[in-house]
């Protein structure tokens, strides 16, 4: 996704290289000869899908890519798609399921393109990661036990970056950051997008109640590194047979570390809620699965439980309002861009309507009941 204070200038900032463009860069910068190339969709980088062909020196080594292009706002911060860069190969390390980075012929993670535009000439980062195989999350029936597991490994990859250091590791600390959960007034700048309706007014009631009810608890939440942006196409499974034929579904890789930045344990699970809640057909269910993985992690203090509902609530508004934004920097992305809208405003609705105290028991019994070995 963006970083910085200026989102528009980022949202504007997105990079346009055409797929022959994108090849030279792969080939120029990395060594590696492109035999097939293809955009993937982006919110505000551009990514390319990228099939290289085998030759003498590259026979052992994968033949399908990720090439990323950062935006030229992300561009101009390189310590922080370094350290990015770093924490994909520790967790890697680590034994979780994220893509290999590749080295630049001149042995870095990233390299500085500049590209003359005609108008002007505008600096992007590069980086090639190893593409990985599986199906995203959107994709299938997504079970109680799947949403478990999927909870687990939100607390897994925060207990595991505890041990993450990097002299550039203040980088993560972006202040004005519009996706860290904690910057939500922020949207304020951002609502004349939605229009005048009950969409809006919901959203400018969320916001109202975070500066009231989260702001002033912060200092009470225990701090971590987030992923950030665990959602239903950053989440890759494959599938395997059970004893009875169905299929089994087991995480197989984790995408997209670009919206990583200190936080808080329930911001990660908040945010992971959100996005399971979004293909699911019982969406208002989905959230005690997902706390009882977590909670098996890193079991929730009472204050940051009680701030769960109203955590999941600012992350639909933020995804929905800055979607709406950007889709009219971005008309043509528009199908990309919406994808959360499609049922987002629904369930926001419905949690709103049903209120806090309901959603709570929903989500707090079914994690209870995951204790007996019973779950709901």
């Amino acid at each position: 996704m963006s970083s910085g204070d200026d989102q528009q200038s980022q949202a504007l900032a997105k990079p346009t290289f055409t797929e022959v463009q994108a090849s030279a860069v792969v080939e120029s910068v990395f060594g590696l000869k492109v035999s097939k190339i293809q955009p993937l969709p982006s919110y505000d980088d551009q990514n390319f899908h990228v099939h290289i062909s085998k030759t003498k020196d590259t026979t052992d080594g994968p033949i399908e890519y990720v090439l990323k292009i950062s935006n030229t706002e992300s561009s101009k911060n390189p310590d922080l798609i370094e350290v990015q860069n770093h924490i994909i190969m520790f967790l890697k390390a680590a034994g979780f399921p994220t893509a290999s980075v590749c080295r630049t012929k001149g042995d870095n993670t990233t390299s500085l393109m500049s590209i003359d535009s005609g108008t002007e000439i505008k600096s992007y980062l590069v980086r090639l990661l190893t593409y990985l195989p599986g199906k995203p999350i959107a994709k299938i029936p997504v079970s109680t036990q799947l949403l478990y597991e999927i909870g687990t490994l939100a607390a897994k990859l925060d207990k595991a970056l505890e041990k993450f250091h990097h002299p550039k590791l203040s980088s993560l600390h972006r202040e004005n950051f519009i996706w860290n959960l904690k910057n939500i007034p922020l949207l304020e700048k951002y609502v004349d997008a939605l229009g005048r309706n009950r969409n809006r007014e919901i959203v400018e009631q969320v916001i109202q109640l975070f500066k009231e009810e989260i702001m002033t608890k912060l200092s009470h939440f225990r701090e971590c590194i987030n992923h950030g942006d665990l959602n239903d196409h950053n989440i890759l499974v494959e599938s395997s047979k059970s004893a009875f034929g169905d299929a089994v579904y087991q995480v197989s890789g984790i995408l997209d570390f670009d919206d990583m930045s200190y936080g808080y344990y329930v911001f990660e699970v908040a945010i992971t809620i959100m996005y399971m809640m979004i293909e699911s057909n019982n969406p208002i269910q989905v959230g005690g699965h997902i706390l009882a993985g977590f909670e098996s992690i890193i079991p929730l203090t009472a204050v940051e439980r009680s701030a769960l509902f109203l955590l999941v609530c600012s992350r639909f508004c933020q995804s929905l309002v800055m979607a709406a934004y950007s889709c009219q920097l971005h008309p043509e992305n528009k199908e990309y861009l919406m994808i959360t809208a499609k049922t987002g405003w629904k369930h926001l609705q419905q949690m709103f309507d049903m209120g806090k105290k309901a959603v709570e028991e929903i989500w707090f019994e079914t994690a209870k009941s995951y204790e007996s070995g019973i779950s709901l």
